[in-house]
């Protein structure tokens, strides 16, 4: 039970902080995406079904706050965690590169994922000032976020890891 008060204490205020602190660092309605490292990261440690899980429920936070086309973060960020959780046997956890280079590599697939669906429901967009105006800063953002939330992550993932016998 402390495991999951735990995990939901930290979704929950990861979430508020990226609701209520980190638009005042927006540039140009642009800004990192907490949520998406939380969810990456998590499935680095987890796995695929948890670690979709876990993007089902970040997702759904930011759904139900954003008020946009319901579902389109569900859907991204289950996908990001189960891809991620694919590659969790593959990877090193422990390294530095790991949360940055994932956080590059996630956050360029939840841009994509995201123009592709805005694409085929007919909604005009602009490619070339989307990549300008909304991947870079993102990108950039979440490179810098990318280690400590990583780092927050592993407290937690280590903090309650059930030892094996």
């Amino acid at each position: 039970m402390k495991k999951f008060l735990a995990w939901a204490a930290l979704a929950i205020g990861l979430f508020v902080l990226q609701t209520s602190l980190l638009p005042l660092i927006y540039f140009k309605g642009a800004g990192p995406d907490i949520l998406l490292l939380v969810t990456a990261s998590y499935a680095f440690f987890k796995g695929s079904r948890l670690g979709s899980f876990m993007g089902f429920l970040l997702g759904l936070f930011e759904d139900l706050a954003t008020g946009g086309y319901f579902g389109i973060n569900i859907f991204i960020k289950m996908i990001i965690g189960f891809a991620c959780g694919i590659f969790s046997t593959r990877v090193v956890r422990d390294r530095f590169f790991l949360p940055v280079v994932g956080s590059m590599v996630c956050t360029a697939g939840s841009f994509l994922a995201f123009e592709i669906i805005i694409f085929c429901i007919d909604y005009t967009f602009y490619p070339v000032e989307h990549v300008q105006y909304r991947l870079l800063p993102m990108l950039c953002y979440n490179v810098i976020f990318a280690w400590p939330v990583h780092t927050l992550v592993n407290m937690v993932e280590e903090r309650f890891h059930e030892k094996k016998q």
